[in-house]
């Protein structure tokens, strides 16, 4: 079993997509090749069931078999489980399920429409008294999907009051500036430090990287490159960092489209042949003959790029 989560959480915590056969079960196969297929491209951790994950559209307990089973192959990376629900009684009781199941922690976020510094900062306290001391808790900032906006002050708050909150899933934008008020507010005396890690498909990851976040929690298809950035930082070669990230920008840019973007992600991983099926459970996306020919001609341009720049494409397939 791993060890719980931390306010030391460094890396990449790959956002891991739920894969479905061609009529729309749950593929069990495909948990186990996809988690593989992360390992293989360096990840330091793995997130399940978020929103990316399809999550909503999975049964009690098919969600607990997606994480036993990802936590049963994970090895030593630790695992984190979004239990975010309009019930905190769901969220307790998944909350327990996946701790007892080998997570490190979970992932809240704000009920849709909650409203005032206030609302936020009792929601949240609600959560804490419900879960316990001993669970490890991801603050998700997600306010384009939930439409909350978490203020720093808000943040700092309850970082101060509640030991159990570990970790921020950044992802508001823009956001630069919050990430580096949170950091900046962090210096003051007996301010606690605790993780960061950032999401938005990668898109302003080198910005965040400089900022002060101390990785990324998101689901790019190419997880290798999000490593080898994340890397690069830590040795401190930044322009190293962000000549590779320019690299792979185009599809970044192109994965974080509304409404098609899971169908171009999961298209990429079953070309890439993590999936059986890029097929999303009802309701879901998909792509016109155009767009997969798009891809198809920018996935193509990548490895010219990459082969242009002396680098190599990691083998992750």
């Amino acid at each position: 079993m791993t060890s719980k989560l931390t306010e030391n959480a460094k890396g990449v915590y790959i956002i891991a997509a739920t894969p479905f056969t061609d009529d729309g079960a749950l593929d069990l196969q495909s948990v186990d090749t996809l988690t593989d297929f992360y390992i293989r491209c360096g990840v330091h951790g793995f997130t399940l069931l978020g929103m990316m994950g399809e999550a909503h559209k999975l049964t009690a307990d098919e969600s607990i078999e997606v994480v036993k089973r990802v936590i049963g192959r994970a090895g030593d990376r630790q695992v984190i489980v979004g239990v975010s629900h309009a019930g905190l009684e769901n969220v307790r009781r998944l909350s327990h399920e996946v701790m007892v199941a080998g997570a490190a922690g979970v992932m809240v976020a704000p009920p849709a429409g909650l409203k005032g510094d206030d609302g936020i900062y009792n929601y949240y306290a609600q959560v804490f008294e419900t879960l316990g001391p001993h669970i490890p808790v991801v603050y998700q900032d997600y306010p384009q999907a939930t439409g909350v906006y978490l203020p720093p002050s808000v943040f700092e708050r309850l970082v101060d009051d509640f030991k159990q909150l570990v970790m921020l899933k950044h992802e508001d934008a823009p956001g630069l500036a919050k990430l580096t008020r949170v950091r900046e507010s962090e210096k003051k005396p007996g301010r606690r430090r605790v993780s960061i890690l950032v999401g938005n498909g990668g898109l302003y990851l080198p910005q965040e990287m400089r900022r002060g976040a101390d990785g990324a929690m998101t689901g790019f298809a190419w997880p290798e490159m999000l490593v080898q950035v994340y890397e690069l930082f830590a040795a401190g070669k930044a322009e190293e960092a962000e000549d590779l990230f320019d690299i792979y920008l185009p599809l970044v840019r192109h994965e974080v489209q509304p409404a098609i973007g899971l169908a171009l992600r999961k298209e990429v991983l079953f070309k890439r042949g993590a999936i059986r099926s890029p097929r999303q459970r009802a309701p879901g996306s998909s792509l016109t003959a155009t767009d997969r020919a798009e891809l198809e001609s920018m996935m193509a341009r990548l490895e010219r790029r990459l082969a242009a720049s002396g680098r190599h494409k990691l083998a992750a397939e």
